[in-house]
C-alpha cells in the first residue's frame, strides 16, 4: 500500500511539473547550444568557440545565479549579448517554475495525496491490535476517547479535514493516523488498515445509513473473521447490513428505550449499566426513583418516538403520543402550543418523553411539564451536542443523546468480551444484586469508574497457578490477597468468571478457579499489577494460598528444596 500512496504522489507531481521542467529543460538546451556555436576570441586575436562541457558549464554557474565567474577567455560582443539574453530567460524560465511549485504545495489534491502516503506509512508499521474507526464526529471521539485510557490503538476515516486536523490537536497516549476520504471507497478503507493482519474489528459510526451500510459490506467481504459494529436508526437498513456476516447493529433508539425500560423496573440495575459502559473515568450516575405504574405522554412520533412508546406499552403502560402528523397518534398538534400539551392532560401522567427532533421544543416541553406536575418522571431527547448545557441544568430523570449511546453500547461491545456478556446477564438480576455490586465498585474504585480488565488463566498468561488449578487448590479470595501481606485483600471487584459457555456472575470467594477459566475484574492500576504479578511468580502463588514464602527464583528454590507445585488433594 505504501508503494502505491507514493506512485500516486510521484505522479501527481510530475503531472503538475510537467510544463515548467520542460520549458527550463528547453531554455537550458538553446542556451548552451547557442553559446557553443557563437564564436568568440582567443588571445592570439583568432576566433575560437567554447566546448559544449564549457558551454555547460557557464551555463550552469549563469543560469542557477551563482556567478561563479571563471571565464576560460573573454567574452566576444556576441557571446556576452546571448549570455545576456540567457540570463533574462532563465530568470523568466525560474519564475515560471517556481510560481508552480508554490501552487502545487497549495493544491488539494497533492496535499491529499502526501497526506494518504503519510498515513499509509504509519499504519502499515502498526505492529499491535487495532481498531478501524469509520466516522469521526462525537460518537467517534468519545469511543476514541475511551479506548485511548485503556491503551487501544485505533485508526480514523472520516469525511471531514476539520475532524482529521483535530487528531493532531488531541492528546491522545498515542499517536492516532486519520485517513481524509470518503469510507463508501474500499481504497481509504485499506489504506486505513482494513487489510492489515494487526486489525482487530472495525466499527461504523458516521451520520450516514448508506456509508455505515457500505463500510459493513466492505468489511464483511474483504475481511469476513473481523468483528464489526455499525449504527443505524433505520430497521430497514438494519436488515440489510445483517445480509453481510453477523454485524453488532446498534440502534440508539432501540438501546435508550431498553435502558429506559430497566430504570423503571429496577433503578440500581440501570445505574450500574449505565456506569459500566460509560467506561474509564465515568462519575458515578444517580439512582433515580422509579415512578409508579400510570400513563405516559410522549411529544413526537417520529421513528423515536413510535419505537419508545412501543417500548412502554410492552411493559404494559397507558401512552398517549402527541404528534402533528394525523394518523396513529391521539392528540394531533404541534408540541410548542399550550393548546396541545394541555390536551396532553400531564396533570394526571406518570411520566413524560419529549422526543422531538427539535431541541428548543423538547426543553420548552420539559418546562412546562416540570410547572405543571413536579412529580412527573421526564426523559428527553439531545439532538444537538451544543444544547447539552442546556438539556444538563434540566436535571432531567433520563436524556437521550444517540451519540453517546452508540458510543457506550460500542464500547461495551468491544472494550472486553466478558464486559458485554456481563452486561447481558446483569438484566436477569435482582435489583438487590445491583446495589451490592454497585456499593462494592465504589469501595474499590471511588465514585469514578477505573478501568476494567481480563485476566485469562492459561499457560501463557498465568503460568505461576496452573499447577493450583490443576489441583483445584486456588479459591478466588487466595488470589486475592496481596503478595506483600496475604491478610490484606486487594481491592479488586470480580465481575464475572466466565469458563466455558458458563458465566458467573459477581462470583464470592470461595469459587475454585479452573484452568482456562476467564476473570472480568475492577480496581485500581496498583492493584492490577499486584495480581498480575502473582499469576507470574511461583514463589507469591504459595504464599498467598498457604502463607508459607518460599524463595521466589528458581535457583534458591532448588537449593532451598522449596516446593514449587501443591499437592493434588487437601485444601488451601
Amino acid at each position: 500500500m505504501p508503494r502505491a500512496e507514493g506512485s500516486a504522489t510521484v505522479f501527481v507531481v510530475l503531472r503538475r511539473m510537467r510544463a515548467p521542467l520542460i520549458t527550463l529543460i528547453v531554455i537550458f538546451a538553446v542556451s548552451v547550444l547557442g553559446l557553443s556555436l557563437i564564436p568568440g576570441e582567443s588571445t592570439e586575436g583568432g576566433a575560437t568557440r567554447l566546448s559544449v562541457f564549457d558551454a555547460f558549464y557557464v551555463m550552469s554557474y549563469t543560469a542557477t545565479t551563482i556567478g561563479f565567474g571563471e571565464i576560460p577567455t573573454a567574452f566576444s560582443y556576441a557571446q556576452r549579448m546571448w549570455v545576456t539574453g540567457t540570463i533574462y530567460l532563465t530568470v523568466i524560465g525560474w519564475a515560471y517554475a517556481i510560481g508552480a511549485l508554490l501552487a502545487l504545495v497549495q493544491d488539494r489534491a497533492f496535499r491529499q495525496a502526501l497526506a494518504l502516503r503519510h498515513v499509509s506509512r504509519k499504519v502499515t508499521g502498526l505492529r499491535e491490535p487495532f481498531l478501524l474507526i469509520a466516522g469521526y464526529g462525537q460518537t467517534g471521539e468519545t469511543l476514541g476517547r475511551a479506548f485511548d485510557t485503556l491503551g487501544r490503538r485505533f485508526t480514523v476515516v472520516d469525511v471531514a479535514e476539520a475532524r482529521i486536523d483535530a487528531l493532531e490537536l488531541n492528546t491522545h497516549h498515542a499517536d492516532v493516523p486519520g485517513v481524509l476520504g470518503d469510507a463508501r471507497d474500499p481504497h481509504v478503507l485499506g489504506v486505513a488498515g482494513l487489510g492489515h493482519p494487526y486489525c482487530e474489528g472495525v466499527v461504523a459510526l458516521t451520520n450516514d445509513d448508506e456509508v455505515n451500510l457500505a463500510v459493513t459490506m466492505a468489511a464483511a467481504l474483504l475481511r469476513p473473521e473481523l468483528p464489526v459494529v455499525t449504527r443505524t436508526t433505520s430497521a430497514a437498513v438494519a436488515e440489510r447490513m445483517a445480509s453481510f456476516g453477523h454485524p453488532e447493529v446498534v440502534n440508539p433508539f432501540d438501546r435508550f428505550g431498553d435502558h429506559l425500560r430497566l430504570a423503571l423496573r429496577a433503578p440500581a440495575s440501570y445505574q450500574l449499566t449505565t456506569w459500566l459502559e460509560s467506561g474509564p473515568g465515568a462519575a458515578l450516575p444517580p439512582r433515580a426513583s422509579a415512578p409508579a405504574p400510570g400513563r405516559w405522554a410522549v411529544f413526537g412520533y417520529g421513528r423515536f418516538g413510535r419505537q419508545f412508546a412501543a417500548d412502554l406499552r410492552a411493559e404494559g403502560l397507558e401512552v398517549t403520543t402527541v404528534d402533528p402528523s394525523p394518523g396513529e397518534v391521539d392528540v394531533v398538534g404541534d408540541a410548542a402550543e399550550p393548546e396541545v400539551v394541555r390536551r396532553a392532560e400531564l396533570e394526571t401522567a406518570v411520566g413524560l418523553v419529549a422526543a422531538t427532533d427539535n431541541d428548543t421544543t423538547n426543553l420548552s416541553l420539559v418546562a412546562e411539564a416540570r410547572r405543571v406536575n413536579a412529580d412527573l418522571f421526564v426523559a428527553a431527547r439531545q439532538n444537538q451536542p451544543t444544547n447539552a448545557a442546556l438539556f444538563a441544568a434540566m436535571d432531567l430523570d433520563a436524556l437521550l443523546v444517540p451519540t453517546d449511546v452508540v458510543a457506550r453500547d460500542t464500547y461495551a461491545r468491544l472494550s472486553t468480551p466478558l464486559l458485554w456478556r456481563f452486561l447481558r446477564e446483569l438484566l436477569h438480576q435482582p435489583e438487590e444484586w445491583s446495589a451490592g455490586v454497585v456499593d462494592r465498585l465504589v469501595e474499590a474504585c471511588g465514585t469514578h469508574l477505573e478501568p476494567l480488565w481480563k485476566l485469562r488463566f492459561t499457560e501463557d498468561e498465568a503460568p505461576a497457578v496452573q499447577a493450583w488449578l490443576a489441583a483445584g487448590r486456588l479459591r478466588l479470595a487466595d488470589l486475592l490477597r496481596s503478595p506483600a501481606d496475604r491478610d490484606r485483600p486487594l481491592a479488586a471487584v470480580p465481575l464475572l468468571v466466565l469458563r466455558g459457555d458458563e458465566a458467573l456472575l459477581a462470583p464470592g470467594g470461595d469459587l475454585v478457579l479452573a484452568p482456562g477459566d476467564q476473570l472480568l475484574c475492577a480496581g485500581r492500576p496498583g492493584v492490577r499489577r499486584a495480581l498480575e504479578t502473582t499469576l507470574l511468580v511461583e514463589g507469591l502463588v504459595e504464599y498467598v494460598v498457604t502463607g508459607r514464602r518460599v524463595p521466589t527464583s528458581w535457583l534458591w528454590r532448588r537449593l532451598g528444596g522449596a516446593a514449587t507445585a501443591p499437592e493434588p488433594t487437601g485444601a488451601g
